[in-house]
């Protein structure tokens, strides 16, 4: 690869090569520039690039020597290379270099992931170990620091946790651009000391506060939270929620990942709107190899918005420029200009986004989607694969939930109902049967059991519950991918099946699991802190897809059942949810009883 030149140390270079006294290294020729700084396409633009960075956007002929190489664009769009302002690495269940393979070749050049996945398993030594994955890759790969490990803190239990203090010592490591989604808004808005200590780390840092903010207010309660300093946010569901924080200065990120579909909804706030969108961007938040296989990244997710009705033009600058600005980073990247760093994507139809190829650094990496480099496999230390200690095998008996003595035949329950495609659960009431003083799934209603099992340090800790919505008629299903404490989930329609899925899990290191009648049909191991697999985009995403035939065999119909499942236990999110300490209405931030009664 290409060393990764600051502006400081190549001015004289660039401003020589711009005048043609020195010669260029690499010259785009004669491509539709796509330029994002003005929002039009100018026709018959050439690119003259060294060390890594632009010289010269414009007749370049004069900077054409003996060995400069060059690129004929002819007939192609010339567009800055595109940045994932919001990612989780982890929830695609591969390694940052595996990763990197799966997003460059869809015009993918730099991304700002937010670790908090491994975070809440290993800590600061987990993020550590990412960051220094994601080094030697051309991918640019800059990290938000996770805020809130744990995400709620007495709600749930971890495998670590990260202090006001680590915030403020990660702010000094290059790579790291900002602070992680603070999730705890509600310490945010009550002016806790630890919540505002990693702000402030943050603020005197120049860093980016990446936000969360996912109640359907817009008003008192939105602006305090902005006003806190926290810059952007992936939480909007609705146009209004998008539209609101725009006015407010913050920009809005429309999430199109692999089970979470917002862009129809909220890209509204655009397409029904005549507002200047300086301050809307696109984000895939959570997407799983196959995803990334079968439809692309950033470039599926510029189409998405394409097809709701954004202008391409715009919808490239929500990949671009916006989120240079967003992470203040628009010196170096974001759009074609002299002096970035030569991130360039030629693009060969801009309403369908097909990138033919791809320049980081001003190096060819990857071409009609397929990398022209090699990437060597990621190596993670042992104790990154030791992370399930449940402490014992689990019996069926575990999994019964007794009825009060009170109650005979049947008992009212709080039970959470999931929403397809969606990250948000109803609370919802129901009856379910009592058989020898313990209570029963009610297959008829849709309504299974859900469990969630402290992992990480055989507190021997276990929330048990009732969900509806996935439609399950046999087996069980467990993983250890379960937000964000990411302790082992199982939900199943008897105990059987459940103890085996949850024991299976802890032999192999974690990972997702499915059972049928004391079998199991599918497995996807993830040894890495039970979250990431060794194996490369391909092999996870057929391990994927026979773990999503497995739902199917088991009677669920649902798009990525598994990511839909992973949010049960994220008690951030509303309405109610169920952690390894019980049941938790996220809405009035509660424990309750799972017995509604």
């Amino acid at each position: 690869m290409n060393k990764r030149y600051k502006l400081s140390e190549v001015t004289k270079e660039l401003v020589m090569v711009a005048q043609g006294i020195d010669k260029a290294e690499l010259v785009i020729k004669n491509g539709n520039l796509i330029n994002v700084n003005t929002g039009e396409i100018l026709e018959n633009i050439d690119v003259a690039i060294t060390h890594g960075r632009i010289a010269l956007v414009g007749n370049a002929d004069h900077t054409i020597g003996e060995n400069t190489k060059i690129i004929d664009a002819t007939g192609l769009y010339i567009s800055p290379g595109f940045m994932d302002g919001h990612i989780h690495v982890e929830s695609s269940m591969l390694s940052v270099k595996e990763y990197a393979k799966a997003v460059i070749p869809h015009g993918t050049t730099t991304i700002y992931m937010d670790p908090h996945e491994i975070g809440n398993v290993l800590g600061v030594q987990g993020v550590k170990l990412m960051i220094e994955d994601g080094k030697d890759v051309p991918l640019r790969v800059y990290t938000a620091m996770p805020s809130c490990v744990p995400a709620t803190p007495g709600f749930e239990d971890t495998g670590a946790f990260i202090s006001a203090k680590d915030i403020e010592e990660s702010m000094k490591w290059d790579t790291v651009a900002g602070l992680g989604e603070m999730m705890n808004f509600p310490g945010v808005l009550s002016g806790d000391d630890e919540m505002h200590k990693e702000l402030i780390a943050t603020l005197e840092s120049n860093k980016t506060i990446t936000g969360h903010y996912s109640m359907p207010e817009t008003g008192m309660g939105l602006n305090a939270y902005i006003a806190s300093g926290v810059r952007c946010c992936h939480e909007s569901v609705r146009k209004e929620d998008a539209i609101a924080k725009m006015r407010l200065g913050m920009y809005v990120q429309l999430r199109e990942g692999s089970a979470w579909h917002d862009v129809k909804e909220t890209v509204r706030s655009i397409t029904e709107n005549n507002i200047d969108t300086r301050f809307a961007t696109l984000v895939s938040d959570d997407t799983h190899p196959d995803t990334l296989i079968t439809k692309g990244h950033m470039d599926h997710i510029v189409k998405r918005a394409i097809e709701e009705g954004v202008n391409p033009i715009t919808a490239i600058q929500m990949v671009t420029i916006n989120v240079a600005d967003c992470f203040n980073m628009n010196r170096d990247l974001g759009s074609i200009s002299p002096g970035k760093w030569a991130d360039i994507l030629l693009i060969k139809d801009l309403t369908k986004v097909q990138v033919d190829k791809v320049l980081i650094n001003g190096e060819l990496i990857a071409e009609k989607n397929k990398m022209c480099i090699h990437i060597s496999k990621s190596n993670y230390p042992d104790f990154a694969k030791n992370t399930m200690n449940i402490g014992r095998t689990l019996d069926a008996s575990d999994f019964e939930i007794l009825a009060p003595s009170t109650k005979k035949d049947h008992a009212l329950l709080n039970i959470m109902e999931i929403i397809e495609a969606k990250v948000g659960t109803y609370a919802r009431k129901n009856s379910l049967p009592i058989i020898n003083g313990v209570v029963k799934n009610d297959l008829s209603k849709d309504i299974i059991k859900a469990a969630v099992i402290e992992r990480h340090n055989a507190t021997g800790t276990m929330g048990k519950g009732f969900v509806t919505g996935f439609g399950l008629k046999d087996g069980a299903v467990a993983s250890t991918v379960a937000h964000d404490s990411h302790n082992l989930l199982i939900v199943g329609t008897n105990d059987e099946d459940m103890a085996l899925a949850g024991n299976t899990l802890a032999e192999v290191g974690g990972g997702m699991v499915a059972v049928k009648n004391g079998e199991i049909i599918a497995l996807n191991p993830l040894p890495i802190a039970g979250l990431i697999s060794e194996e490369d985009a391909e092999t996870v995403s057929q391990s994927v897809a026979k773990l999503d035939s497995a739902w199917k065999k088991l009677g669920c119909e649902l798009v990525s059942p598994f990511m839909t499942m992973a949010l049960i236990s994220l008690a951030v999110l509303p309405e109610l949810r169920l952690t390894n300490r019980g049941l938790f209405d996220t809405v009035n931030f509660k424990k309750i009883d799972i017995f509604a009664e």
